[in-house]
């Protein structure tokens, strides 16, 4: 996989620093605060597509007795 959680997190940090630029007026605060909403939506979408995988997988864990041919195959560790 190219990108890691922690280039998320990275990313979300930059913004904040971004945001925290107090010479930021105008349009330009608006187009970071704009820019700050999109990056918040992916981010959440991201958490919550890692947090799929892992409750998948804590699934297959626990129930192993279980085959598991009905799982999506987006939510299959190899």
């Amino acid at each position: 996989m190219k990108n890691k959680l922690v280039d998320l997190n990275n990313h979300l940090f930059a913004q904040l620093e971004r945001l925290g630029d107090e010479d930021l007026k105008g349009d330009a605060l608006t187009t970071e605060i704009e820019r700050s909403r999109a990056i918040t939506g992916v981010a959440k979408q991201l958490v919550q597509i890692g947090q799929l995988a892992l409750d998948a997988e804590k699934f297959k864990q626990e129930h192993s007795n279980i085959p598991m041919t009905c799982l999506p195959e987006m939510l299959e560790s190899k």
